[in-house]
């Protein structure tokens, strides 16, 4: 008897910490990108729009995409493979927002 408790009881734990890594897992994809750590919006988006020929537009835009997905990507231009939740968002009418 003693053998089939212990059995049950490894049989739960098992699937506890399965569940628990299934859920830290989906926690993980779902981030879409961000990081742990909190990011300085302003500097990273003064870093990526100081070449832009509209800068407010440009600060505004990144700064709201920062503060959603926590994450700039590197450079002036392009790179958005870094940055998956900054380079999928969408404006209402359905064009990139983000800079």
């Amino acid at each position: 008897m003693s053998s089939c408790s212990w059995m049950r009881a490894s049989m739960l734990l098992f699937l506890l910490l399965s569940l628990l890594l299934a859920a830290a897992a989906s926690a993980n994809m779902q981030g879409g990108g961000r990081s742990l750590v909190n990011i300085d919006c302003g500097a990273e988006c003064d870093r990526r729009c100081e070449l832009s020929s509209r800068k407010n537009l440009c600060l505004r835009a990144c700064g709201t995409c920062c503060s959603r997905c926590n994450c700039v990507p590197p450079g002036t231009f392009g790179n958005k493979d870094v940055c998956p939740c900054y380079a999928n968002m969408k404006t209402h009418g359905g064009r990139l927002k983000c800079p």
